[in-house]
């Protein structure tokens, strides 16, 4: 079951929301303030944020900027307000749209089912099941390429990803900076390359390790290069 945040101030319309999306077939969390939402927002994996932008605490500009630093899942923004400005801000913040007050609860589920439809689609959910590596407390989602640490997911770059899956795959081998380096970015190491490597292992291991001086999951083989533990 798909699961979606809502963080509106105003109870009543919070409770309309949540029980037209929960009639819909989805699961809803609802938050009444900025600091909250954006503590669940982070914190629990939704498929999408319902996010009113008059919030206590935090206005929901600055939900919606500090989840999408961190986060990719489709936001909606809501608001009384119907200034353009709002609407170019919100979007330009990160938002997938813009929904003004009052609005129809029909138009809101079907709004809130084609941006999960299109989010879908366009990291391959669909109907298939996703391919998963689970090592400890880390989870890699392989199709959907996105990690997970307790849960919690952590935003990677393409090649952070790409040699982060590549360890993972090959645990307890020792792979020298080069052989990573040519795997990896497909070219030959020449110079400095070999850095590039070591930097990219360096912006892992602070997303993955608790910490990141006495690492878990990759291990420094000195003088040849790393491994990946289990």
């Amino acid at each position: 079951m798909e699961r979606i945040l809502v963080v509106e101030d105003e109870i009543d319309i919070a409770e309309l929301e949540k029980d037209y999306l929960e009639l819909s077939g989805f699961e809803v969390d609802v938050v009444n303030d900025g600091v909250s939402g954006l503590d669940m927002a982070i914190k629990n994996n939704y498929n999408l944020v319902l996010l009113d932008i008059m919030l206590p605490g935090m206005d929901g500009f600055e939900v919606c900027k500090s989840i999408r630093e961190k986060k990719n899942l489709p936001i909606i923004m809501v608001s009384a307000r119907k200034d353009d400005i709002d609407k170019i801000r919100g979007l330009g913040l990160g938002a997938d749209d813009y929904i003004t007050k009052p609005f129809s609860p029909s138009e809101l589920v079907a709004r809130v089912k084609a941006h999960l439809a299109r989010y879908n689609r366009l990291v391959g959910y669909g109907n298939r099941v996703n391919e998963v590596l689970e090592v400890g407390h880390m989870k890699i989602d392989k199709t959907a390429r996105r990690v997970y640490i307790n849960d919690e997911e952590k935003i990677f770059t393409t090649k952070e990803f790409d040699l982060l899956t590549y360890l993972a795959e090959n645990p307890n081998r020792v792979f020298k900076k080069d052989e990573l380096f040519k795997k990896i970015w497909e070219m030959d190491s020449y110079g400095d390359d070999c850095a590039t490597v070591t930097v990219h292992i360096k912006k892992i291991r602070e997303k993955i390790e608790e910490d990141s001086s006495k690492p878990q999951y990759i291990e420094t083989i000195w003088g040849v290069g790393y491994r990946f533990k289990i």
